[in-house]
């Protein structure tokens, strides 16, 4: 076991005050700020940049040591400011994001020798003990490989640890659906795509010309249990207001589709019918893909990648 002190450097953040800052939207150069919530990765705000104050780097932790939920601990994705009660860790050596995750939930389980306005962490925060990383934890990204590997040589795919971060606003244009209430809809051809997680999202077919054009990407951001679905449709389809859609720019084939909604279905364990993947959330996403020599999503190795699973290449020839 070794004190949180000895793997990073803890310093306390900013001590900023919100409601003394200008927000900012992030899309306009707003600088994420986190507070004491358990939410949101403890993102409270986006906020215009202090010419004075440096942000910290991404790929920090943040810990909050007040608040409701005590020793919210979580890792920043990208440069950030925090609130008064926020501490920052910096790995003092070389840490991989695995690693970084599990000294969050380790911090986590702490939270029940704490209690907010009672014995909060300031103190003690640095002597919080976190044992040895597990296999599970080392190797998660050489798991990872060791599937990708065998499919993808052929491929030509990039390892998963030289995949490369997109906003997935700037990689699709996306839609919200429209509401189409039970008594407005009429039996005909065109699939109506709802929340549901079997057959493809669709929950029946109308007399209704299409709203989206076929060879996209469906995702719920509401309902109870297929938040984050994504489905890839084939067809020209109509879509429930609790459904937004991504339309791929040109030139991405079916197979690149399938694989991104593979990858967006990854991220489902991010949202809930409490915390909805709302249109302004999921233009902001991150993901991670397979990138090309010119810093762009590499499409063709994943349209390949797909195409060279088992029992793959028929079915997707046939949907070209």
């Amino acid at each position: 076991m070794k004190t949180l002190d000895e793997l990073f450097y803890v310093k306390h953040g900013n001590k900023l005050d919100l409601n003394k800052m200008t927000r900012r939207p992030a899309a306009d150069g707003g600088i994420n700020f986190v507070g004491r919530s358990s939410e949101r990765h403890g993102i409270s705000a986006s906020i215009a940049s202090l010419p004075e104050v440096e942000p910290f780097a991404r790929g920090l932790i943040t810990v909050a040591l007040g608040g409701a939920k005590l020793l919210s601990a979580f890792v920043q994705d990208d440069p950030f400011y925090t609130a008064q009660n926020v501490v920052v860790l910096k790995p003092r050596s070389e840490m991989s994001f695995a690693e970084k995750v599990f000294v969050c939930m380790c911090i986590r389980h702490n939270r029940w020798r704490y209690s907010a306005f009672g014995r909060e962490a300031n103190r003690t925060i640095r002597t919080i003990q976190i044992p040895p990383f597990p296999a599970w934890v080392v190797d998660s990204r050489a798991v990872l490989e060791d599937v990708v590997r065998p499919l993808s040589k052929a491929a030509n795919v990039p390892p998963a640890s030289a995949w490369k971060p997109f906003t997935l606003g700037k990689l699709f244009a996306i839609k919200k659906g429209r509401r189409l209430i039970r008594r407005e809809r009429r039996p005909g051809p065109t699939p109506f795509v709802g929340t549901s997680t079997r057959h493809n999202g669709i929950v029946g077919y109308i007399d209704t010309s299409p709203m989206f054009p076929a060879s996209s990407i469906t995702i719920p951001y509401n309902g109870q249990g297929g938040v984050g679905w994504a489905c890839y449709q084939p067809d020209a389809f109509c879509a429930s207001d609790d459904v937004q859609v991504l339309l791929p720019p040109p030139g991405v084939d079916i197979g690149a589709l399938l694989f991104v909604s593979v990858v967006l279905r990854r991220l489902r364990y991010l949202f809930s019918f409490a915390r909805k993947w709302h249109l302004e959330r999921m233009n902001e996403t991150t993901i991670h893909l397979p990138s090309a020599s010119n810093g762009q999503p590499d499409w063709k190795a994943m349209s390949a990648f797909m195409r060279g699973l088992p029992f793959a290449a028929g079915a997707l020839a046939d949907a070209a």
